[in-house]
């Protein structure tokens, strides 16, 4: 055996074998996490997303430019694993070539050498977006920079070794291509450098074949310890994404479980393996700060941070667990407190815009709700003001404190039965507490009803037995609070066999929808945007188009809960389209990429301590358009949209309404 064989042996099963040392590392740290989460399950849907996300790359299309140079990357070097795999089985049997695989080794040569050409000009475009013209997002830092310019130094040198080897070994064959071998870049790289003297090739084919194969290996075992560890573990992550019917369904909490050490989490042991993986997938794209509203706004929340710390922590703490160490300097830490802030989790809005943008699948307000739960839960720590909030929700049943009997004063007068009344009709309308107590918002729910009568529906309101759905304390982490609501209003719609549900509240109807099922809670329910659009599509709902009345601008603002959670965009936008006086207006930043209000997670009931507020960027976007009308759908975003047109002071100018009472004001 010749000493470069020898020495290729060496290198192969040293690099190789720090590398599983490595990857079983991660395993063994991942595993540390105690939270179950069974993500095994549906295996074709699983592989589908792989295809369509991961190899695919989709999400990354939202950000074109950068998805387009990310995706040429990718995919070349998912085209290279050929030609890897070639200059590996050399090193044991240097004659070993595709050449006699036909048609095979012809897609090999051209895709490697097109890609190869591409993917070089794709680093070059990487650097000068964070060398020179430095892209906000991807500022993070002098070793984040280190990182990434190691890795593209990496990934330019890989294809410079093969195309020194390509240009050579023509150069060898006196510029005569094998048969079935495409190889027009490299060919004429061959014939431009070697052009005089072909005797240097031979020699420069060996060291570039060396560089080649060095680059790659250590490329390999740069990985697990690098932030673009997201190479090896993007596609796992992608495959065990969240398969819940509707994204962020929040998963329960087994209260009567006395093996729990915390309600939620205090740090990386009571994670799921999941949310570790979550934290070895993040490459810190920041594409999640970029649509964030607290970033937005200059809080300091970071869902990009979020997720970095819980792999910092990871790093620092799995492997004492693992191996059994006493750290006190370590362990005395913890997640949350010492890495992440805890003002940081209470200032998410869980508007679900971070996981909608990444393109890892990443579920950042997860983790926040479950860190949030071991504030609430175990260590009865959480901003003063949600103490007025739990006992209100716990004696009132509503967020606010109203008495629970005036709960359906509202209805005074409409003649609306109860269910108490009479159980049968076809559908219950759940008003919420906003539509309940809310004295602008029981307009709306008035509005609302007006229409189902007008329409000839036969519907039933709870009244004083209704309760608060549970959406506000099981964001804020209040989980048992939350199970508490949940589980009554459950036996109470369970009692009178109700089937179908309406609600104009999209928090509410997610919970309703969604999450009720988790308890024994299984029933249509329905967001009253559709239930218009429904009635005037079948007619039910006779639109007032014939009038002289002056046409007015209008824009709508998605909420996030009926948008992104529940992929409701389009029927608030086909009943504003039918009425003719309306002259539609779309916001910069609408359906999946709308921005939040700044309500959600509970967030309406907390003060904003630090940074800018949210409704106050929302409201100034909504009145960019020159509308007359925002239009909402939801109790919490009128509320902000409200607040933010009185901070301009344009009350007078510009109305706040909702769906359902521009629809009534348009109908015969």
């Amino acid at each position: 055996m010749e000493s470069k064989n020898i020495f290729y042996l060496i290198l192969f099963f040293l690099a190789f074998g720090f590398f599983i040392f490595s990857v079983r590392n991660l395993i063994r740290y991942m595993l540390v996490a105690k939270k179950t989460d069974n993500r095994f399950d549906k295996i074709g849907t699983r592989l589908l997303n792989v295809l369509i996300y991961a190899f695919g790359q989709k999400k990354l299309f939202r950000f074109p430019l950068a998805g387009i140079l990310h995706s040429i990357i990718f995919w070349g070097f998912i085209l290279f694993i050929f030609a890897v795999v070639e200059a590996l089985i050399q090193g044991f049997y240097p004659l070993f070539s595709y050449e006699s695989t036909g048609i095979f080794f012809s897609v090999v040569t051209i895709v490697g050498d097109i890609f190869g050409m591409l993917i070089i000009l794709s680093v070059f475009a990487a650097l000068y977006r964070r060398v020179i013209f430095k892209v906000p997002r991807l500022e993070i830092g002098k070793a984040g920079k280190l990182d990434a310019l190691i890795i593209l130094t990496l990934i330019f040198l890989v294809c410079l070794s093969m195309f020194g080897q390509n240009t050579a070994l023509i150069a060898q064959h006196n510029f005569v291509l094998q048969p079935n071998e495409l190889r027009p870049i490299s060919y004429y790289l061959s014939k431009f450098i070697y052009s005089s003297n072909t005797s240097s090739a031979g020699m420069v084919y060996e060291v570039f074949w060396w560089m080649h194969i060095v680059v790659v290996l250590g490329f390999l075992n740069y990985l697990p310890y690098s932030k673009h560890l997201h190479v090896l573990t993007s596609i796992p992550n992608t495959f065990f994404t969240n398969l819940e019917p509707v994204r962020n369904t929040l998963k329960p909490i087994d209260l009567e479980d006395e093996n729990l050490e915390t309600f939620g989490v205090a740090d990386i042991e009571h994670l799921s393996w999941k949310q570790i993986l979550d934290g070895y997938s993040c490459t810190e794209c920041g594409r999640c700060d970029t649509v964030c509203p607290a970033v937005i706004v200059g809080k300091s929340l970071s869902p990009r941070d979020i997720i970095v710390q819980i792999r910092k922590r990871t790093q620092d703490k799995a492997p004492l667990l693992a191996n059994g160490i006493e750290n006190e300097e370590v362990m005395n830490k913890t997640l949350v407190h010492d890495y992440i802030p805890d003002l940081n989790l209470w200032q998410c809005t869980t508007c679900m815009a971070c996981v909608q943008e990444c393109p890892v699948m990443i579920e950042h307000v997860d983790s926040i709700v479950d860190m949030r739960r071991d504030l609430v839960l175990t260590e009865a720590k959480f901003p003063s003001n949600l103490n007025n909030v739990f006992k209100s929700i716990e004696t009132n049943f509503t967020p606010w404190a109203f008495n629970p009997a005036d709960r359906a004063n509202w209805a005074e007068g409409m003649d609306i039965k109860t269910m108490a009344q009479d159980p049968n009709g076809e559908i219950l309308f759940w008003v919420g507490c906003a539509g309940s107590y809310d004295a602008r918002y029981q307009k709306v729910t008035k509005a609302f009803a007006k229409l189902m009568q007008k329409g000839n529906i036969d519907f039933r309101i709870l009244g004083t037995e209704e309760k608060c759905n549970g959406d506000t304390a099981r964001r804020l982490g209040n989980e048992y609070l939350a199970q508490t609501m949940m589980k009554e209003n459950i036996e109470k719609l369970n009692n009178y066999n109700v089937k179908k549900i309406v609600t104009a509240c999209p928090h509410c109807f997610h919970s309703l929808k969604n999450e009720y099922k988790q308890f024994g809670g299984n029933f249509e329910v329905v967001h009253h945007t559709e239930f218009i659009d429904e009635m005037l599509s079948e007619s039910k709902l006779e639109l007032n188009n014939n009038g002289d009345k002056t046409a007015i601008d209008v824009t709508y603002h998605d909420s996030c809960y009926l948008g992104r959670y529940n992929n409701i965009f389009d029927s608030p936008r086909n009943s504003l389209g039918k009425v003719e006086k309306i002259n539609y207006i779309e916001m910069k930043r609408s359906k999946t990429r709308g921005l939040c209000c700044g309500a959600g997670g509970g967030r309406m009931f907390l003060e904003d301590e630090e940074g800018g507020r949210i409704n106050i960027e929302r409201t100034k976007e909504a009145l960019e358009t020159g509308a007359d009308t925002i239009a909402s759908a939801c109790p919490f975003c009128m509320t902000m949209l409200t607040d933010g047109v009185k901070h301009f002071e344009k009350s007078e100018e510009v109305e706040v309404k909702d769906i359902a009472e521009i629809i009534l004001e348009n109908t015969k």
